[in-house]
């Protein structure tokens, strides 16, 4: 399946305009230089993730994630003229669309305004992907290695479970070994010992999903 991204325009723009729009058929605009630039770079490094599908509709995610096990997930471009990206994810109730809501300054899931604490925020969408997926490093208080998050939808309380990346085609060697490589906490702490060409490789792309 070829896709293509709402945000070619928006790429291919050089200055920053106040109301620069994301391509014709859009409504949302960038509030800020910061947002836009906040959105770019998101936007950027999730071309490189493997798992961004793009334009897909949420009738498309559905399908591709209806045979896939629980806990496969992608990202798209949001349906909502209101956000930038929805997070699609199989569970064992279907598959669930979570919009990826944006302020100037950070990324985080849409929640429930009456639930506490607040929904955690990052400056980056693989950030905030990588938090919600297991981590033997920062096990949960539950001691299970799972953060305790829940999807709320149609009256089910629903476990969100992020533990396999939908890909949309096969990752290069290099990228694979990038990931494996910002996985190891002992080796982000020599990054500096390492030559300046590979140092720049590895941060334009620091996640390990």
């Amino acid at each position: 399946m070829v896709t293509h991204s709402k945000f070619g325009a928006a790429m291919s723009s050089c200055p920053f305009e106040p109301s620069l729009r994301l391509s014709a058929h859009r409504f949302k605009i960038f509030n800020s230089k910061h947002e836009y630039q906040l959105v770019i770079n998101a936007l950027r490094k999730l071309q490189e993730s493997g798992f961004y599908w793009g334009t897909v509709s949420g009738k498309d995610a559905n399908n591709l994630l209806s045979a896939e096990p629980t806990g496969t997930f992608l990202i798209r471009d949001s349906s909502d003229n209101r956000h930038f990206f929805t997070l699609s994810v199989k569970t064992d109730s279907g598959t669930k669309n979570l919009r990826i809501q944006c302020d100037s300054c950070s990324f985080f899931l849409q929640t429930d305004p009456k639930c506490l604490p607040a929904a955690p925020r990052f400056d980056c969408v693989l950030k905030l992907v990588h938090h919600y997926m297991p981590s033997k490093n920062s096990p949960s208080p539950s001691g299970n290695g799972k953060n305790n998050y829940f999807i709320h939808s149609s009256g089910e309380k629903i476990p969100l479970e992020l533990l396999r990346p939908l890909l949309s085609g096969v990752s290069t060697l290099q990228h694979l070994c990038r990931k494996t490589v910002n996985g190891h906490l002992e080796v982000s702490t020599k990054r500096e010992q390492l030559p300046h060409t590979l140092k720049e490789f590895l941060q334009e792309y620091d996640s390990p999903v």
